[in-house]
């Protein structure tokens, strides 16, 4: 095992010069992070401190960042050592006012935000606006310069940080791990990353396992686990780790800047070998990493009331909580902020004095000002071909096809454009073992599987060099393609309907950075997060219950209208057009929802795109009213599945009762149904009763949830008139005219829907209510005999 004495014995690139001035930044990190918790006034300290300069409300984490403010300092100094290009992702992202203070004395924050300026002034808007109405959050949010993981929600902070190396042969990512963060599931998952990261086209990732010993009530597991059994750990999945250790911050200091230069030369080592050699050869390789031990709010308080606060769980928030009334709470915090001496940091003018400013590496090589943590800039657009190369030549109700088929064909050629020299490119699939499942692989004719563990000669379409991402992990596809996507790179997470649930609050999360975003113009927009859910609730009939679930579509609609985007299309030319304006897009979170499984096609190429276009539009060859005349009924449809039931209903109405006047129309873009003050692609009232009339009656199949479609046209002129009929939580392994039939979205339980809520009974119209009852008692009977669905239903297409 690696210990601290056997890093520390060579030391000539560290002279005391060095450690005395990043102790001395790193006391002004400290003492701009405990102002920013602590301080609306006096901000410098040149006077004694009094009540009144005491914020009313105390928020913000100071336990963890002091480790993180140290290990910035040296990163800075080892980027103006090798020039190299590094982000800084932050997994205990609490620690927030010590990324700001990072950003603020680097100068990028007062280049970004013109009134944090760089003197005692600015010193004073930085720490009035921390946590405060109008100011900024306390964590390390997408307003933080540098950043492009937050860190409020834990477990995420390796996963984005092995996306955003991705592709970036050049880039080095810290990412620094708490030791409360790596208790949860997707982080644990996570250090499986040197599986997938590949020397030769990728970016490294050096992850920091932070363990100050406590998460905000109690210790934390790894934080009592010995050296040797973390370093075992971390070995075997496929890390090469060191452990630095300790209280004194000048051997500590010492000791974290070897086992940084130890894993720099490491890393170029690796790189060289890998990029010197033959391309067909694997590489076998480990990547470093560094647990490092250190107090928990190191440096603050060490007992407060008799009661010790550092290096225990007390320091996780605000060790003096309570200091409103309690000159001695008072007291104590004026010598914790004496002890950083800021008369000695910053001059008389409040600036950061001349020798630390020095420190600080130049124009984008700060990590707070990198390009790579503003992916915009560096975004390129992506060679996609003409759709007519993919699309269907479809019978209208009669051509059969795998839906998700084309997709597959699509990304397989933007695969085989999008290639640079050192074999990467700026697009990626990622999936959780499911690309050829999901009918998209065709991808494997241009690339592989990607895996860098040992390969077997059964292995197919599998090599280290592949740039198709599959684990089994929702967490580790979402979060790689995230921190691709925010270092400037395009891609695509597809995976089953149901299990997307698995992965929905980190998308939850995704939407509300890129929400905020928005409002940001020194952030350049993104390419968009593309989520593909196949194999959905109405198609998992073979797998049953627990694989049908189409929630992920009801934990969007209510997020931020600017960034979410949700799409049903009812066939493989329309999904080919979503597809292409999904890639095209940027700052959206775009959820596509199209089975994998044989489906009836009905539009040409020209048809989808005008649909997308609009959004919605009516079918006027599935309607028995022309365009100018007014309904009876109105039978809407949203889905793959739900479109042909209720095609299928339409017909059943045209056959039995044509005096009914019918209008049918198909929606692909859910959030159109919103008023247009309540999102982007809201249509106007006059557009929507143009397509649903103002007053006659609407059954509504429905993809997903009902509440979804009622949540969505609620405000509309009389919403009690749209029936819908969608997933009711009706399911098990059977037949896939049954999954509709139990959960009464078939064409037989729409056609009486329909005639029930006509205004008007056209003659028959109690025969076909028979008929269709009947045709659902002899489904039940017949699926139970034969195994399979009846042949009028199983073998029904569209007759017009």
């Amino acid at each position: 095992m690696s210990r601290t004495a056997s890093v520390t014995e060579n030391l000539t690139d560290y002279e005391s010069d060095d450690l005395r001035l990043d102790l001395r930044w790193w006391d002004a990190l400290n003492y701009l992070t405990v102002g920013q918790i602590y301080l609306q006034g006096n901000a410098l300290l040149r006077e004694a401190l009094a009540m009144e300069h005491i914020k009313p409300r105390l928020l913000g984490h100071w336990g963890t960042s002091p480790g993180l403010s140290m290990i910035y300092v040296l990163l800075n100094r080892l980027i103006n050592r090798t020039g190299s290009d590094w982000i800084y992702v932050t997994g205990p992202g609490h620690g927030g006012p010590a990324l700001v203070a990072a950003a603020y004395l680097e100068g990028t924050y007062s280049q970004i935000y013109p009134h944090i300026t760089s003197d005692a002034e600015g010193v004073l808007r930085l720490f009035r606006q921390f946590s405060s109405p109008g100011g900024i959050p306390s964590h390390v949010s997408v307003q933080t310069p540098g950043s492009i993981h937050e860190g409020g929600e834990l477990g995420y902070a390796l996963a984005h940080a092995g996306g955003a190396a991705m592709d970036h042969p050049d880039l080095f990512v810290a990412c620094v791990v708490g030791d409360g963060e790596a208790e949860t599931g997707p982080l644990s998952g996570s250090w499986k990353l040197p599986n997938f990261l590949n020397p030769r086209r990728d970016g490294a990732v050096l992850p920091i396992l932070h363990l100050n010993g406590y998460k905000i009530a109690g210790p934390t597991v790894f934080g009592r686990t010995s050296d040797e059994d973390m370093v075992a750990y971390l070995r075997s999945q496929g890390w090469d780790p060191v452990v630095v250790e300790g209280d004194d911050p000048e051997q500590v200091f010492r000791d974290l800047w070897a086992a940084l230069v130890r894993s720099h030369e490491q890393i170029m080592a690796l790189r060289e070998s890998a990029r010197g050699g033959d391309p067909s050869e694997q590489i076998r390789h480990r990547w470093p990493a560094i647990v490092l031990r250190t107090p928990k709010g190191w440096t603050g308080p060490h007992a407060v009331d008799g009661v010790q606060v550092e290096d225990t769980n007390l320091s996780h928030q605000v060790p003096l909580s309570g200091i409103k009334g309690n000159p001695a709470h008072l007291q104590i915090l004026q010598e914790w902020l004496e002890k950083y001496r800021p008369d000695q940091l910053f001059d008389e003018s409040g600036r950061l004095v001349e020798e630390l400013r020095a420190l600080a590496p130049q124009g984008d090589k700060r990590m707070s000002a990198t390009p790579f943590a503003n992916g915009g800039r560096l975004l390129k657009e992506l060679p996609i071909k003409d759709l007519q190369t993919y699309a269907l030549d479809v019978r209208r109700g009669v051509t059969t096809h795998e839906s998700t088929r084309p997709m597959g064909e699509l990304m397989r050629d933007v695969y085989a454009a999008d290639v640079t020299e050192d074999g990467g490119g700026t697009f990626r699939l990622f999936c959780p073992d499911e690309t050829a499942s999901n009918r998209l692989q065709a991808v494997f004719e241009t690339t592989d599987r990607c895996l860098q563990a040992p390969l077997r000669p059964t292995d197919q379409k599998l090599s280290a060099d592949g740039r198709v991402m599959e684990v089994l992990s929702e967490h580790l596809c979402s979060g790689w393609l995230e921190g691709y996507l925010l270092s400037g790179r395009h891609g695509v997470f597809a995976t089953y309907e149901a299990f997307a649930m698995v992965s929905a609050s980190m998308t939850i999360q995704h939407v509300k950075w890129l929400q905020h975003a928005q409002d940001l113009a020194w952030r350049e927009p993104v390419s968009s997060l593309n989520i593909l859910l196949t194999s959905t609730c109405w198609r998992n009939d073979h797998n049953g219950f627990s694989h049908q679930g189409p929630g992920l579509i009801d934990s969007l609609l209510p997020l931020a209208p600017g960034v979410v985007r949700v799409w049903l299309p009812p066939d493989a030319n329309t999904g080919l057009s979503i597809m292409d304006h999904c890639l095209r897009s940027k700052d959206h979170v775009n959820l596509i929802v199209l089975d994998k499984q044989p489906h009836l096609q009905y539009l040409s190429m020209e048809e989808a795109d005008a649909l997308c276009a609009q959004g919605a539009g009516v079918w006027d060859w599935a309607s028995n009213v022309g365009p100018r005349e007014e309904p009876d009924i109105v039978i809407a449809a949203a889905g793959d599945v739900p479109t042909q039931e209720a095609l299928a209903a339409a017909e059943l109405l045209r056959e039995w009762t044509p005096e009914l006047k019918v209008r049918f129309v198909n929606v692909v873009d859910l959030m159109a149904l919103l008023p247009e003050e309540e999102h982007p692609h809201g249509y106007t009232d006059s557009v929507f009763e143009d397509l649903f009339t103002p007053d006659r009656p609407v059954i509504f199949a429905f993809h997903g949830y009902p509440r979804a479609v009622h949540q969505l046209v609620h405000g509309r002129s009389n919403p009690g008139r749209f029936h819908v009929r969608g997933f009711s939580e009706q399911g098990t392994t059977t037949t896939p005219f049954d999954m509709v039939v139990l959960n009464k979205v078939s064409r037989y339980h729409l056609a009486i829907e329909a005639l029930r809520r006509s205004l008007k009974r056209p003659p028959r119209w109690h025969e076909l209510t028979a008929h269709c009852n009947q045709m659902l008692a002899t489904h039940e009977t017949y699926i139970r005999e034969h195994l399979e669905d009846l042949p009028e239903v199983r073998d029904w297409t569209w007759h017009g």
